[in-house]
């Protein structure tokens, strides 16, 4: 059963290097901090998605950037399951407000010291079990609800997916833009 538990030891070593680094730039970038998390629910503190919104731009630029180098970089896209994205999404974002943390947060904010993370985290794991327990179920009524297979925008339209990272590129200068001049005004 546990045959294929554990990867090779250069694997977990890489898996280490990348979480302590991504936990230090979540450090580094306020991220880990609670006031920051509910700050941006309350739409006083946008730290949180001009954080994601250039993580998703610079990532997006930088995998297909490779690809057309003709890097062999697999893309292990996910199910387009709607019904299933729509609510775990929605209990992704309840969790998220109520901790005051998402999983990656949570965990960097426990490294930082911070004790009432651990509830957070110690539920993370628990509600884990729980959606292994009943994943069959959720697998046969909610998963098969709208589930366009493993496929990406540039999939489903046939264009380039350059037009899709051109779009956001131009969606995130001005949102990144617009949510400065808004936290400027309200700062006032």
């Amino acid at each position: 059963m546990f045959e294929h538990f554990f990867a090779n030891p250069g694997t977990i070593l890489m898996g280490g290097v990348t979480g302590f680094l991504f936990g230090f730039l979540l450090q580094k970038g306020g991220v880990t901090r609670y006031n920051v998390i509910v700050g941006q629910f309350l739409l006083k503190d946008f730290t949180v998605l001009k954080i994601m919104l250039t993580a998703v731009i610079v990532g997006s630029v930088g995998i297909y950037g490779m690809r057309t180098l003709g890097l062999d970089i697999n893309l292990h896209v996910k199910t387009a399951a709607l019904l299933g994205n729509a609510l775990g999404g929605l209990i992704f974002g309840a969790g998220m407000a109520v901790l005051g943390y998402c999983p990656g947060t949570a965990v960097a904010a426990m490294g930082e010291g911070s004790r009432h993370a651990i509830a957070g985290v110690l539920g993370m794991l628990v509600g884990a079990g729980l959606f292994a327990e009943s994943f069959p179920w959720i697998k046969n009524r909610i998963l098969s609800v709208g589930d366009l297979g493993k496929v990406t925008f540039a999939d489903l339209t046939g264009y380039s997916p350059w037009w899709f990272i051109a779009g956001l590129l131009i969606a995130g200068v001005i949102g990144l833009t617009a949510l400065e001049r808004w936290e400027k005004n309200n700062r006032s």
